[in-house]
Formats: structure tokens, C-alpha cells, sequence
């Protein structure tokens, strides 16, 4: 094991014997623990009151959110690193989503979709002429697709792929700090066959 993946391991350790004793020493807490329904909720409640236990083992976003910022002055050239780093966008209202477009070529688009507590309307489901790609880099979410039914619950590092005309929707997306995707789009090929099954990808 290096080093590095050592005190992050130390770390969680630390931060989860922290816990478990505000559990003993809070029965509302405790209550409120016991009350959650799957493991996000777990760690997102848990960040509430100032513990990072993370979703998986050796997960460092916590690390990457709390590196030092880039200048705030713009910078044109291709090779500058982005005035405004990815796991700092602002936190958008409740009920709602921001999409910010960071690359676009011809026939492809690159977003930054920050969510939260963010679900689609009832009876409502994106039908997209598109090829979508996408990876959470923050946060949770649950997805709803159509032909063949699924139901997914992604994570942190989880990628997805949804070919054109995948009908899917969002069932729910995390709370303050929300849930943060990014997102590649691209038109359809020539002479490519219908569309296939959804593919999740956990990295």
C-alpha cells in the first residue's frame, strides 16, 4: 500500500470512529442514522455534521474539492487551466439543474451538469437524437430507462452509456453539495444498427 492510499485509509478510520461516538453521545443523531435507507444517504448525512467517510474505500474527492484554486483572470488560450475548477461549480437551487457547456466540436458537446435534489417531471422522459456518455463526479443519482425497464443507482466514478433514443428520466439526485456529472454528446454515425442496452461502468 503507498503511502498516500495509507492516510487516506487512516483518515476514513479516524473519521468513522469520530462518528460512531457523536451516534452514542446524540440519540436524535443516532436516530436519524438509523433512518437512512441506502449507503448515500449514509455518507451525505454523515458530511452534514462534519464527516467525510467517503463512498468507497481510498474515494479522494474530498482531496481533489479542496485543492487550491486556479486565478480568477480568464484565460484564452486552449492550454490554461480553466478559471473555474470542475468540483467548485456553484451550487445551483434546490429542485434544479445548471448546465454548463465546456467543450463543443462539430458534432459533439462536452457538459458539466450540477443537480440538485434535481428529478424530471412527472411523466416526463428525455428522447434524445443524441449518443450521451456520462461519468458522476460528485455525489449520487437514480436513473429510470425504458426498453428494457431499468432502474440504476450510480455513484461517484460510475459511468453510463445511453444510446440515441434511450428513453430514460431522473428519479432524484443528492442534496446540498449536490451531484455532479460530466457529459459527452455526439450525433449519430452513418450506418450504425439500433440502439443497444444501457452500459454502467463502474471505475
Amino acid at each position: 500500500m503507498a503511502e498516500a492510499d495509507l492516510q487516506r485509509f487512516l483518515r476514513k478510520v479516524e473519521q468513522l470512529n469520530a462518528l460512531v461516538a457523536s451516534l452514542e453521545e446524540d440519540p436524535l443523531r443516532r436516530q436519524a442514522f438509523a433512518a437512512c435507507v441506502d449507503h448515500n444517504q449514509v455518507v451525505q448525512l454523515a458530511r452534514g455534521w462534519g464527516f467525510e467517510i467517503g463512498r468507497r474505500w481510498g474515494e479522494a474527492s474530498t482531496e481533489l474539492e479542496s485543492a487550491a484554486p486556479a486565478a480568477n483572470a480568464p484565460c484564452r488560450s486552449p492550454f490554461c487551466v480553466d478559471p473555474e475548477p470542475l468540483l467548485r461549480s456553484p451550487l445551483p437551487e434546490a429542485g434544479t439543474e445548471r448546465v454548463r457547456e465546456l467543450q463543443r466540436g462539430s458534432d459533439w458537446r462536452l457538459d458539466l451538469i450540477h443537480s440538485c435534489e434535481a428529478s424530471s417531471p412527472p411523466q416526463f422522459w428525455y428522447d434524445q437524437t443524441e449518443h450521451e456518455w456520462l461519468i458522476l463526479l460528485r455525489g449520487s443519482a437514480r436513473l429510470c430507462l425504458t426498453e428494457p425497464d431499468q432502474m440504476l443507482d450510480l455513484s461517484v466514478g460510475d459511468s453510463l452509456y445511453l444510446p440515441p433514443h434511450r428513453r430514460h428520466r431522473l428519479e432524484r439526485t443528492d442534496p446540498d453539495p449536490g451531484t455532479l456529472w460530466l457529459a459527452l454528446y455526439w450525433e449519430e454515425s452513418v450506418g450504425e444498427g439500433r440502439p443497444a442496452p444501457a452500459r454502467i461502468t463502474n471505475q
